[in-house]
Parts: structure tokens; sequence; C-alpha cells
């Protein structure tokens, strides 16, 4: 690389941030990638305590395509780096009544399954199938890597979205197409993958099903850890400088335009094109002079709804649970209630619902011999909840052990070691995350597309974003998504002006 080459920097590693240096070294860029934490991944952290390993941020891994091409960027395969193995069932379904629905494999399997809870469903599941496949070949296929900058271009898909019924609920759209109660919860739940309440969130979201249908769920030998570091040593090889525990405190901004950094000690460091992978509201809130941020982003910040927090309990156990599947959705007795005191009224519910990660199912090298590691998600209300974490992060976790006890991990209680959680709290302090909230904004019909925060920043030029808070979207192939987005709209360095 000469001494003249453009410069590109990247704030933030998370895989937004990491996607977006590799597509702009692609693009002949020299990248220096900043980030405040002691590893790369952003919250794809990795945890460690007595030997038990845990995966802190995403442990679902689809649509590995888009890991795919980070590597064919350079003439690299991934399977050369990454080993991913597919899972079966993709999750199971623990109710209440502590009956189970196996959810994955082949349409074959799914469908025996769907017989077991309620025979006249099957029919109704292949409908919801087919309607999520047409969102997916629109929504996910052509414009999930489109930039949605300029307004016209979302007037001009109204016409698509209707037909699609994209004014719809993901609840409403699965309700319309099955009858019980049981599968209705396990064919709506795809939205708060992505920080999002199935009883508000547009239907769009629904081809996250046909997703995990067209390219199955999997995951990657180490964990999402094991990713980070397989796309860390690309990077190191195709020389992209990497910054770690170091802050970026505001982007120089001089007549809407962004020339470079400056760091939290002082230091300035100059670049043709900033990309930020922090969270968008964060950015524009606290990254930025506010006299340089551009009313229409102000607006976004100050009408935004955000997604809920996320409450996470890592631990290990002394035994091990093998008749427990890789990924389990652990349901509670109510199921709107719960949701409507998630999101709208900000309380925390005497019942509760949680994901439940054990990778050891997969890979033993997550515990020691003999015993399991655990990641326990529950969904919780973000900071904008009069919540006090120091007191009720205790009581909740003793509250999920002693329900786990009872139900799908029996003796857990006795077998129980080296836990600890994070709280909405953590993710503020140690993410940056406005309120707490575990996906950024929230995926409504008027926070998508054009209404999210634009990848190309609204009124200062050489500013770009990916994550979470950008379009298309939260979970890992949103963000992956988002740096294809801005893929597009900079130039090859050999063509920037």
């Amino acid at each position: 690389m000469t001494a003249d080459a453009k410069k590109a920097i990247i704030i933030g590693s998370g895989f937004g941030g990491i996607a977006a240096a590799l597509r702009l070294r692609a693009k002949g860029y020299s990248v220096k990638v900043i980030d405040r934490s002691p590893m790369l991944g952003g919250r794809a952290q990795v945890l460690t305590k007595n030997g038990f390993k845990h995966d802190a941020g995403p442990t679902v891994i689809t649509a590995p395509f888009l890991l795919d091409e980070l590597f064919a960027l350079f003439q690299e395969k991934l399977e050369d780096h990454i080993k991913l193995v597919p899972l079966k069932p993709w999750y199971r379904f623990y109710f209440s009544d502590q009956t189970t629905f196996d959810y994955g494999g082949s349409l074959e399997e799914t469908l025996t399954e769907i017989e077991k809870v309620e025979p006249k469903d099957k029919a109704g599941y292949l409908k919801l199938l087919n309607h999520s496949k047409n969102i997916f070949d629109i929504a996910f296929t052509q414009l999930s890597a489109k930039p949605f900058h300029r307004f016209f271009l979302m007037v001009s898909l109204i016409p698509k979205l209707i037909v699609l019924k994209s004014y719809e609920t993901v609840w409403t759209t699965v309700s319309r197409h099955l009858i019980s109660p049981k599968l209705r919860q396990a064919f709506s739940i795809q939205p708060l993958l992505v920080g999002g309440n199935p009883f508000s969130t547009t239907s769009i979201y629904g081809l996250i099903h046909y997703l995990e249908r067209a390219y199955g769920v999997f995951f990657a030998v180490g964990g999402t850890g094991a990713i980070v570091d397989a796309l860390r040593k690309l990077m190191e090889r195709q020389n992209i400088e990497i910054c770690l525990n170091t802050t970026v405190r505001n982007i120089i901004v001089n007549n809407k335009k962004a020339s470079g950094v400056m760091l939290e000690d002082g230091t300035k460091i100059t670049a043709d094109i900033i990309v930020s992978n922090a969270d968008a509201a964060y950015l524009y809130q606290n990254m930025i002079d506010d006299h340089q941020v551009a009313v229409s982003s102000k607006l976004k910040v100050k009408l935004a709804h955000y997604s809920m927090g996320l409450f996470v309990v890592y631990f290990g156990t002394t035994k091990q649970y093998p008749d427990v599947v890789h990924h389990t959705i652990w349901l509670g007795k109510t199921y709107k209630e719960l949701l409507s005191n998630i999101f709208a009224k900000k309380i925390l519910s005497d019942d509760f619902s949680l994901y439940i990660h054990r990778p050891t199912a997969t890979d033993k090298s997550f515990a020691p011999a003999g015993c399991d590691s655990f990641y326990v998600l529950c969904p919780v209300p973000n900071l904008k909840a009069n919540i006090d974490w120091s007191i009720e992060g205790e009581t909740l976790k003793n509250k999920i052990v002693e329900a786990l006890d009872k139900t799908l991990l029996p003796d857990l209680q006795k077998h129980i070691t080296d836990d600890f959680f994070m709280t909405p709290n953590d993710f503020k302090t140690q993410y940056l995350s406005m309120h707490g909230a575990g996906f950024s904004i929230a995926p409504l019909f008027r926070q998508s597309a054009w209404f999210r925060f634009h990848n190309k920043a609204e009124g200062i030029k050489n500013l770009y974003i990916t994550g979470a808070g950008t379009h298309p979207g939260a979970g890992l192939p949103g963000v992956l998504c988002s740096a294809k987005v801005i893929d597009q709209l900079i130039p090859l360095a050999t063509d920037f002006k």
C-alpha cells in the first residue's frame, strides 16, 4: 500500500465493522479499525471462567453465505478457516405444560412435528412458509443490501410492500395461517431474535423463517468467537490495522464533511472515509457536534422506539444434561401479556420466557470434562424502565435458576457453578447501547428501510454507518448486509475524490 493510499477508519469491530473493514480493504483503502473493547467482535465477545467458555453475544448462525463472501473478496474459502456444524433440531420449544416441539431438519420432519401438536396446521404451515419465501425474495434478496437513503426508492416499493401485507404484524400473519396457540408462539418468535415484539413488528421480518429453512441453522466449532478469530486473521493477512482498548471520543466534522476522529486521549487521526459501527443513536447524540447533525437524524434519535433489554445468565454445571439440545426456547405461562410488559409497560413480570444455549451439546470444549456450559437469555425492559438492576439482577437470576431446576434442568441448584450475569446496564456501559437496548432501535415498520438510520450519514459527507440500528436491521445477517450496503455507496479507492 502506497503512502498516499486513501485511508478509512472503522469505529467499532462488531460484525458490521469487521465486514466493512474487509470490504473497504478489497476496494483498495488503507484500513484502520478502532475498538474500545479488549477483543474484536463487538457484542460477540468470549467470556471464560474456571474452564467454562461462553459466547457473550450472537449464538445462532444463519445465512453463512454472507461470511463466505468476506473470504471470497480475497480469493479464500470460509471452510478453510471455520467449521460450521448444521444443527438438528434448530430449536426445541419447551412449553409451560412441559410439552415440546422440535423445529428444524427437513420439511417432512417439521410437518411430522407439527402434526403431533395440531394436524390441521400442516397445510397452514406450508402456506406460511410460501408467504415467508415471497417476503424473502423481495425484502432480503432484492433489498437487504440496497441503499435506502433516498426517499423515492421507498415510495416506489410501496405497491410490493402492500401486496406482501407488510402493514400486518408478524403475529397477525402467523395467526392467519395457524390455529394452535403453541405453534403460533413458536412461529412468531423470530422478531425477538432481532429485538422486536411479534405483536408490533412488521411482517417483513417473517422472512427470517424462510431464511432458516433455505440455509439452515449452524454452530461454528469453537463458537461465534471462532468466527471472529478467523476474521481477525483474515484482516491481519490483508494488513488491516487493528487498535483495541482504544476509544473514539468523537468524529471530526467540518462544514458537514467527516475528516477523521479524535480519541479519548486527545489524539487526532485523519482519514478519507469514516465508517461507524457504533450504535447509530449513540453516534448522533454523543460523537458528533450537535450543529453538524442533520435535523432528520436528530428527529430519528428523539422519536426512536428501542428494542428490549437483555438479561443474560452464564453458568456451568457439574453434571451434564444430554437431553437438552443446543438451542431451547423455554416459554413461560403468558405470551402477549409478557411481551406487553417488556415493550410497552416496561415492567418486570413474575413470568418470563428464556432462550437457552447449551454449546456443549455440539462442542465439548466449552466446559471441563463431565460438565456443561450454559447461556440463558431473558428478554426484559430496556433502561427506559424504572428497574434497579443492582437489586433485581440477583433476584431474577435466582428465579430463572429455580424455574429451570423444576423443569428443563433438574437439580440445577445443586450443580450450578461459576455463574454470573449481564443486565441492560452492562449493554449501556460496555457497548454504548442507547438505553441498554439489546438490538438498537426496534424493527417497526416506521423504523425500517428509509425510516431507519441511513447507512450514508444524513447531511455529512464521507461518513457511513453499519450495524443493528441501520438498514436492514439487527441480527448477524442484518449487520453483515449493512456492510454490503456501504460497499455499494463507497467508491474504489482509486476513484475517490
